[in-house]
């Protein structure tokens, strides 16, 4: 199929997923491109199974999926191959190879790049170890860093197949606040310099208050909230009511007259960083 009937760049179309127990149940959501989706909700309502269609590890029971304005739903694993190619994710381990140092790990997306010679993939790795502000690290092993760290090595590696699009997995859980601050204002960057397309499964209120155009809530497998952030703080579903006091509460308590999560005004339109 062409482009032109699927207009976003990634799309669920009334998507169901059950395991032993319904997972996902007629979702609906879509990114356009250059544009970053958040999905929330608490833990086992179906964010990473979402990130598991949209790379193609899953297919749906019904519905379809669309990736790179392409329906996938029915793709052989040669043409994922091919999606996989414009479509990437970080993964919350970080999934880097322990044997390899951290320079030695982003090349290895660029070893079977036909159109680089080494001074190429030299010039790439060096270009990302900086941008992530790894540089000191290039020659150390994923074993000797932070759990953040190893997530940046993970988005250097990524970046280095330049994708038009990267999934994260839960990218500031576990790490420092300092650590969490940096990794969001590196995903920033890659937004506003790369103009990539994203989708981040996140607990991290700040962090979707930064970078999200448009949020999916997910609860019992079923999308009851998806637009911006702004419009999230005024919902009046007690689902989302819930999940927003809590991280009130967890973040410490009532919050000031003039805290954008008061206000319902945080979201990119807003953010400064």
């Amino acid at each position: 199929m062409s482009e032109q009937q699927f207009p976003h760049y990634i799309e669920f179309q009334h998507v169901y997923k059950t395991f032993d127990k319904p997972v996902l149940v007629d979702c609906n959501f879509f990114i356009d491109p250059g544009q970053t989706v958040a999905v929330i909700g608490r833990s086992g309502v179906g964010k990473s199974v979402s990130l598991g269609h949209i790379m193609g590890f899953l297919k749906p029971d019904k519905g379809q999926v669309i990736v790179a304005n392409e329906d996938i739903t029915e793709f052989s694993e040669a043409e994922l191959n091919r999606v996989r190619r414009k479509v990437t994710m970080v993964f919350q381990s970080g999934a880097l190879f322990d044997s390899l140092t951290v320079a030695e790990n982003i090349a290895f997306s660029l070893e079977l790049r036909e159109d680089y010679n080494a001074q190429n993939k030299d010039d790439v790795v060096e270009g990302l170890l900086k941008m992530v502000d790894l540089w000191d690290a290039r020659d150390a092993y994923p074993g000797d860093l932070s759990m953040g760290y190893r997530r940046s090595v993970a988005i250097a590696r990524a970046l280095a197949a330049q994708p038009q699009c990267i999934l994260y997995d839960e990218p500031t859980t576990m790490v420092d606040p300092i650590m969490s601050d940096d990794l969001t204002r590196l995903m920033l960057r890659l937004k506003k310099e790369l103009k990539l397309t994203s989708i981040v499964v996140t607990h991290d209120l700040d962090l979707l208050n930064r970078v999200a155009d448009r949020v999916v809530f997910l609860h019992k497998g079923q999308v009851v909230f998806f637009g911006p952030p702004r419009e999230l703080y005024r919902s009046k579903d007690p689902f989302i009511r819930e999940f927003l006091e809590l991280d009130k509460i967890i973040r410490g308590g009532d919050l000031a007259e003039d805290d954008p999560f008061r206000s319902g005004l945080a979201g990119p339109e807003v953010a400064e960083f």
